[in-house]
């Protein structure tokens, strides 16, 4: 079943790329947070290699489990400053959540400390919901700049955010837009993803420019 959910993700998301943004390729992260080492043993033998993971504890145990396999892991949820000692030691391949100027400064003194580097996106909170992390669009650009010339141990290689949490998908669309603009601002300092799109609106993303998505519940249903 994973493997046939996987296979339909991937040729939905090639049949939007084709029609909206074809001279871009299309990275999926399968979001294993709710699945199982076998769940993700399944979609790893139908040719999925990037996966993501909410929780430091859990990206701990499944890596670690599953290190025999030539998987790449990536970080989704919200970072909390006391877990940052135990994400660098699994050094994921990408950061999808650096939320705010506070989590970087103390990143880049962790990161600096253990002579390290970690890619990270910075996550922009879209819609202005009390209930998500991220920086104000409007201070995106600014910061993002900043984070660059303050936190030389973190690099940072494009923008994350969620859509907006609604029935309008002109809404989420109009969120989606307003993030591209800063990613295209930002290509010239070095940004290369762009991740928005989760299995309810990856298609509106992918419309709107995203080159990076994250879907769990499609895959792992």
């Amino acid at each position: 079943m994973i493997c046939e959910n996987l296979h339909k993700v991937l040729e939905s998301i090639e049949t939007t790329r084709i029609r909206y943004n074809s001279r871009e390729k299309i990275t999926l992260v399968a979001v294993s947070k709710y699945s199982t080492q076998d769940d993700i043993l399944q979609a790893y033998q139908a040719g999925q290699t990037i996966f993501g993971e909410n929780k430091v504890q859990d990206l701990s145990k499944k890596s670690n489990d599953l290190a025999q396999y030539p998987l790449h892991w990536h970080f989704i949820g919200t970072l909390q400053e006391n877990k940052i000692n135990a994400l660098l030691k699994i050094k994921p391949q990408l950061l999808h959540s650096l939320h705010s100027y506070r989590l970087a400064l103390a990143l880049q003194k962790r990161l600096q400390n253990n002579k390290m580097q970690m890619h990270a996106l910075l996550q922009i909170n879209v819609s202005n919901e009390s209930t998500k992390y991220g920086f104000d669009v409007d201070k995106a650009y600014d910061m993002y700049r900043k984070i660059q010339e303050s936190c030389p141990n973190i690099i940072l290689q494009g923008l994350m955010c969620m859509g907006a949490n609604v029935v309008d998908s002109g809404i989420i669309e109009q969120g989606f837009l307003r993030v591209r603009k800063i990613f295209d601002k930002l290509q010239k300092y070095g940004a290369t993803t762009l991740s928005m799109g989760m299995s309810n609106d990856y298609d509106i993303a992918i419309k709107c420019g995203s080159n990076c998505v994250r879907i769990g519940s499609s895959i792992f249903k």
